[in-house]
């Protein structure tokens, strides 16, 4: 009497289909994961951004390059990451010598991620703008310090 080796086609079956289970908890995970260090990187621009400005005032007394202007001077990053395919991009603006507001907007694979787009003013103050409807993201679960 001769015995077969190997695995019946349930066996077979049965461990697909515990895989397909696996991947389809394990993917979502994994896209969030991705998403937050995305989100991180964009802070962390906006913050080196803000610190920049910051040495430019200690320097000039302003924000701005020009005493009563709106400009801003080209020490901040512009995009997220610097090389490749941005997933923020970022952008300064001062209404006088002694404000500005950073934003970093979403773009690319990041476009419909639930936080939104990034905000940091001179005082330091952190805001979420333009979230999809629906999205229950705080500040707190978006900005990661």
């Amino acid at each position: 009497m001769q015995r077969d080796l190997g695995f019946s086609l349930i066996e077979l079956m049965v461990t697909v289909a515990i895989i397909g289970i696996l991947a389809s908890i394990a993917y979502p995970s994994y896209q969030e994961q991705i998403a937050k260090s995305r989100r991180n990187e964009a802070s962390n621009a906006l913050f080196s951004s803000a610190q920049a400005l910051e040495r430019f005032y200690s320097a000039n007394g302003r924000y701005t390059t020009v005493s009563g202007g709106t400009t801003l001077p080209a020490v901040i990053v512009t995009k997220v990451p610097e090389n490749g395919t941005a997933y923020y991009t970022i952008a300064a603006t001062a209404a006088a010598n002694n404000t500005f507001t950073l934003k970093a907007t979403r773009s690319g694979p990041m476009a419909g991620d639930a936080c939104g787009n990034f905000t940091l003013d001179e005082t330091g103050q952190l805001a979420l703008l333009d979230k999809p409807s629906g999205s229950s993201k705080t500040v707190a679960d978006c900005w990661r310090r």
